[in-house]
Order: structure tokens, then sequence, then C-alpha cells
């Protein structure tokens, strides 16, 4: 799985947020990590170019390329870039899961195999 992460010229990126991003996607999305090709994380700061701007104006929007589907997008704004992080992160977590479980047994019965 590659992970690769955009931000916007107000948003300073560099290793540390890299490694951050990586160590967040690895630890929420491992058990897909052999159904996805690539993760994508694009980091905003929407009021970065006003000085003194507060609220929710930070964004991430994260977008998964499971093998053979189609690309899977959600977005957060929160407060703070960690905070934008990991909602995107838990969204992601859950669309993957009812994504694929759908895919895995698409007439919702449990993948228990009965004696």
């Amino acid at each position: 799985m590659q992970v690769q992460i955009n931000t916007d010229k107000n948003i300073k990126g560099g290793v540390p947020l890299s490694n951050h991003v990586q160590a967040l996607l690895e630890t929420r999305l491992h058990r897909y990590r052999d159904r996805l090709t690539r993760i994508e994380a694009h980091l905003s700061d929407e009021n970065g170019h006003k000085s003194g701007s507060g609220g929710d104006d930070k964004r991430c929007v994260m977008e998964a390329r499971p093998r053979g589907l189609h690309p899977l997008a959600v977005t957060h704004v929160a407060g703070n870039l960690d905070q934008a992080l990991t909602g995107a992160c838990e969204k992601l977590e859950r669309l993957l899961e009812s994504t694929l479980s759908q895919l895995d047994d698409p007439r919702g019965k449990p993948l228990e195999n009965f004696d």
C-alpha cells in the first residue's frame, strides 16, 4: 500500500508530517493493506491566508484505491491538523469496512462456516 500526502501552501509538509500520516494509516488500516493499492491524503488550511483565523478550518480529504474498484473518498474538517487527519482516517476505516464487507458477501450473511 502506497501512501501519498499532498498539502496546500498553508500546511508545512515534510518528513515529520509524512511519518505521522503513514503511522496513523498503518495503525488504523493495517487489515486492508493487501486490498489497497494507494491512499492519498490531501491536507489544507481553509483560512490559512487570513491572519488570526480560527475555528474548524483544517481539512483532510483521504482517498483510498481498493484493488479493482473505484476510489473511495472521505472528508473531515476540524480545528487542528491532527484532528482532521484522525477524523478522516476513522471515516475511511468505516467506509472500507462497509464497502469491502458487502463485496465479500453481498447478501449480508456472516462469513462463518456452519456445520
